[in-house]
């Protein structure tokens, strides 16, 4: 039997700006006809959000303490999602999480992701991310911006 392919990271790792990150597709993640449910994608996206913020070196649980005291009650939100799903995936497949910063403004970000098999593209998504506090819109704490490197994009 041959062994599996080896993985950089169990959280995935950053190359040319891009973060790679590899999920399995399960039983689980299949719907009825054997194909990925659309709603397990958002759920491989988030992962991949989150774990591109850990790869770029954030203490996450230390950054999130530090940004509290600055902007109690912080949170960050999805704003706006436009997914375009032009492949399906299937059971047993190993897919291709790609998370990149298109924009970051004060109290947003937006990145494109990618869900890929292979050289197959399957799904591109833009995702604007805002930062609230108390409700509100605020800036994205320094911590957190020198975390994501959003004062070099």
């Amino acid at each position: 039997m041959k062994p599996p392919p080896q993985t950089d990271h169990l959280d995935g790792y950053i190359r040319d700006g891009k973060h790679h990150m590899q999920v399995r597709v399960y039983y689980e993640d299949t719907d009825f006809s054997g194909l990925v449910y659309h709603a397990n994608y958002l759920r491989f996206m988030e992962r991949g959000r989150s774990n591109y913020l850990r790869l770029l070196g954030a203490d996450q649980r230390a950054l999130f303490d530090e940004a509290a005291s600055e902007a109690p009650g912080f949170a960050f939100v999805v704003r706006s999602m436009q997914i375009d799903f032009l492949k399906p995936a299937h059971m047993d497949d190993l897919l291709d999480v790609v998370t990149r910063p298109l924009d970051v403004r004060g109290a947003s970000i937006t990145l494109h992701q990618e869900v890929r098999r292979g050289d197959v593209l399957l799904l591109q998504a833009s995702v604007k991310v805002a930062f609230v506090s108390e409700g509100r819109a605020k800036p994205i704490p320094k911590p957190l911006r020198i975390a994501m490197k959003a004062d070099q994009i």
